[in-house]
């Protein structure tokens, strides 16, 4: 039973670990970004310019709450378990998902600089939804 309930909480941090449901890496995406948003050759150039100057610091804040949910895994698995040490490890695990959302935000707010009115709304019905009952309004097209 007590490994059933640590399995489920790491299951549960694991997925909260995800990019915020507002963000999605929609700029990977060239259906959406030539003919969806009909982004200009400078639009495009800055945010390629955007994503390049925040992956090195991505990939370090998703090591770190890779790292911290392992960390309180391993806290949970002990027995008994040292209930100061896996309230460190569940303090480490929010800073690093903090820094994470953090890092995203900031990184989203950029690239909505970018864009017009126009596009952003575009963008915001293309965002995939987290309730598989809700579709998106406009769906981008599937190479």
């Amino acid at each position: 039973m007590r490994r059933a309930l640590v399995v489920a909480v790491v299951i549960t941090a694991s997925l909260s670990a995800q990019m915020p449901k507002s963000m999605w890496a929609w700029w990977n995406n060239p259906v959406v970004v030539q003919k969806m948003l009909n982004l200009s050759p400078q639009q495009q150039q800055q945010i390629r310019k955007i994503v390049r100057e925040y992956r090195p610091h991505l990939i370090d804040v998703r090591a770190d709450v890779a790292k911290a949910e392992i960390d309180m895994e391993t806290q949970f698995n002990h027995d008994p378990v040292d209930q100061t040490k896996a309230n460190q490890a569940i303090e480490h695990l929010i800073a690093a998902r903090s820094d994470l959302t953090r890092t995203l935000s900031e990184m989203s707010l950029k690239m909505r600089m970018m864009l017009n009115e126009g596009q952003w709304q575009t963008l915001q019905r293309l965002r995939p939804t987290k309730n598989p009952n809700e579709q998106p309004t406009e769906q981008p097209e599937q190479k």
